[in-house]
């Protein structure tokens, strides 16, 4: 492993941490411009095929959903198909009549890169919607007083920061598992999508995720905490793999080995998010949905 690929892991955890913290507007502006960047890779990826998506108008309306995600949560899906329209009539009055492929590639990167991405807002800002933290940090917003009036963890350990926090540390201990067992034993191939990646790289980084999930879950104290913590461990073990996949499928499609180079060592914005897309939707029900259910 490189240096350079460390300090950049260690750099992009800090700022994942700090955005996490401040949460609010902070958060949401911070993730506006990961889910841009993303989004300006997918369709340079898009394009190598030779596909002319509606690439400037599903940027700004991406932009909404995520918005949209920090002030009304509950209206998200209805932007969401608006947004859909939108870019189909957009791609109408071209003066090249587009393909079916202009139109799905278009579609997919509004989905996989505004509306999958927006739930990270929804589970982090929309479930401490009437938070103190929150309440202080939109309030003061306009004069840049960056950090919460306390650190006591009472108060700032709110439930959307601590459901984020832990999603956050399982998909690390999934990546940084896969990663140093894969490379040191791993013997047999997953996928031809991504040759690197083996069996024995994916079995424990989902056993580290468990493992994260299932400390969390007892430092939080959910009830059956080792259900619970084993549950969501699984769920984001296999969805950051998925989404790994997902991307080196993409990537192996447009015949690129990374999807940029802003991170050195590393690759692109979806070289190192890939692993959150498909987890954020799963995270966000299961603990809005899933968990009460063991409360009761």
């Amino acid at each position: 492993m490189s240096w350079s690929r460390v300090i950049s892991g260690i750099v992009a955890i800090a700022l994942a941490l700090l955005m996490l913290t401040l949460g609010g507007w902070y958060f949401t502006l911070g993730f506006g411009v990961i889910v841009y960047l993303g989004q300006l890779e997918y369709f340079q990826l898009v394009r190598a095929k030779g596909i002319e998506p509606a690439g400037k108008t599903t940027l700004v309306v991406s932009q909404a959903l995520l918005v949209t995600a920090a002030i009304a949560p509950n209206l998200v899906d209805a932007i969401f198909a608006l947004a859909g329209t939108l870019i189909c009539f957009y791609l109408l009055f071209q003066p090249r009549i587009s393909s079916i492929a202009d139109i799905a590639a278009s579609i997919l990167g509004l989905f996989y890169g505004g509306y999958l991405p927006s739930y990270w807002i929804r589970l982090r800002v929309g479930l401490d919607g009437s938070s103190p933290l929150l309440t202080h940090v939109t309030t003061n917003l306009p004069q840049l007083r960056y950090f919460p009036p306390s650190w006591d963890l009472s108060y700032t350990l709110t439930e959307g920061l601590t459901a984020s926090l832990l999603a956050f540390g399982c998909i690390w201990a999934a990546d940084i598992g896969a990663y140093i067992f894969g490379k040191f034993l791993g013997r047999t191939r997953l996928s031809d999508i991504s040759p690197k990646k083996t069996v024995e790289g994916a079995i424990f980084g989902i056993l580290g995720s468990i493992g994260v999930a299932i400390a969390g879950a007892w430092f939080l104290q959910w009830p059956q905490f080792l259900w619970t913590g084993f549950a969501l461990g699984i769920i984001i073990g296999i969805a950051s793999l998925l989404g790994d996949l997902t991307e080196s499928m993409m990537k192996r499609d447009a015949g690129v080995k990374d999807s940029g180079q802003l991170i050195p060592g590393h690759g692109g914005i979806l070289d190192r998010a890939d692993s959150y897309v498909f987890t954020a939707p799963l995270v966000y029900y299961f603990v809005t949905l899933v968990l009460p259910l063991f409360k009761t």
